[in-house]
């Protein structure tokens, strides 16, 4: 493994694909805008009505014959609130749907998930939004992965399509019209971007580095996999042993950081505070806080007396994000590292983040009590 994976970051990482570069679509919205477009029968890609129907054909396939919907004439409206207590349009009770098609007779609801999960959605809501009027309606999870025993509350009831599924036979039909691919060079461009970053993955970049991967297994022992058949079976069980080393790597790594979470707070509670306390000329810590989430979550926050600036402790994932957020960025990073940040108190975020030199399996390990780097990284930080 330690020996295939350089190769294949070879040949992966500096692939150009324009959603690569954007950084487009870490984030529903980023997605539902994307396919909102697509399914746009007057949008600027230029092929009318045709993702509309290639959408409908893949809805309509999951529902019974009797219960099929128009495959055209749908008005495409993003982020629309749904009915409330009652069918009111209460926002406090309200759901919003990512993705509304609709017609004077029926109406398609999609929630945009990276899973198909209604998380937390009230698919009630989303039918009751899709049947206004008397319509014929279906609700449909547009993901990237379907995963059955996720849909529960009513959502099992709804039709899953998955972006490979559309994305796939959308190419189809974009590759049989000629005449558009040939007027369109822009929009073909971008529509194999897409397919490229949401559902093939980067491909191999050159022949170098192919070469280089074909090489490393070779040395590795995984050269016996070429003559095997089927291949798509071999190719399936190579990327699942792939996948299975990520997969661990990554359960492993996020019980790593719960556990550095746990012993800097409680390392903060009973030794940094009165470290701190102890010197501090002004605005001492009163009450060590872990309350963010997401990407914002591996953190411990020292909250201070009198309004003075919060300082954080934060490491890994989050000391990522901080660091592109403030005026003068860290050169060469260790994220080995807890960093220390300091609230910007007028504008909101943060105004400074640093090193403190105290490596994560310290922590993990246990900081001594006459451990002072990080007193010494807050007093600093705050002096400044």
């Amino acid at each position: 493994m330690t020996a295939l994976v350089p190769s294949l970051s070879r040949s992966l990482a500096e692939q150009f694909n324009v959603f690569r570069v954007m950084d487009h679509g870490t984030h529903e919205k980023q997605l539902s805008n994307v396919f909102a477009w697509l399914l746009d029968a007057q949008g600027t890609h230029e092929l009318g009505d045709a993702p509309q129907r290639i959408f409908l054909d893949l809805v309509n396939a999951a529902r019974p014959e009797d219960a099929r919907l128009p495959t055209t004439g749908y008005a495409i409206a993003q982020e629309v609130v749904t009915p409330g207590h009652e069918g009111m349009l209460d926002p406090e009770s309200a759901d919003i749907a990512d993705i509304v098609l609709s017609s004077p007779n029926a109406a398609v609801v999609v929630e945009n998930f990276g899973t198909s999960d209604g998380h937390g959605h009230d698919y009630r809501r989303y039918l009751a939004l899709g049947t206004a009027g008397g319509r014929a309606a279906a609700v449909v999870l547009l993901c990237e992965r379907r995963a059955t025993h996720l849909q529960r509350d009513g959502w099992e009831q709804a039709v899953v399509v998955t972006y490979a599924e559309y994305l796939h036979a959308l190419r189809a039909h974009v590759a049989d019209d000629r005449a558009w691919a040939r007027t369109h060079p822009d929009q073909r461009f971008f529509i194999r971007q897409l397919i490229e970053h949401f559902v093939e993955g980067p491909a191999a970049m050159n022949t170098e580095d192919t070469l280089a991967f074909l090489t490393a297994m070779c040395e590795t022992g995984e050269s016996a996999r070429y003559g095997q058949r089927p291949r798509d079976r071999v190719a399936q069980e190579f990327g699942d042993l792939i996948a299975a080393h990520a997969r661990r790597q990554l359960e492993d790594s996020r019980a790593l950081l719960a556990s550095t979470k746990r012993a800097l707070r409680a390392f903060a509670s009973t030794t940094l505070t009165g470290q701190v306390n102890d010197r501090i000329a002004a605005g001492p810590i009163e009450k060590v806080v872990t309350r963010f989430v997401g990407q914002w979550e591996w953190c411990v926050e020292l909250q201070r007396a009198d309004g003075f600036p919060t300082v954080f402790l934060e490491f890994g994932p989050t000391a990522v994000v901080e660091k592109e957020r403030v005026p003068h960025m860290l050169h060469d990073p260790d994220y080995s590292q807890v960093f220390i940040t300091l609230q910007d108190a007028e504008v909101g975020g943060i105004s400074r983040i640093a090193q403190t030199g105290v490596r994560l399996t310290e922590v993990l390990d246990g900081l001594a009590t006459d451990d002072v780097r990080l007193r010494d990284a807050v007093l600093m930080v705050v002096a400044e």
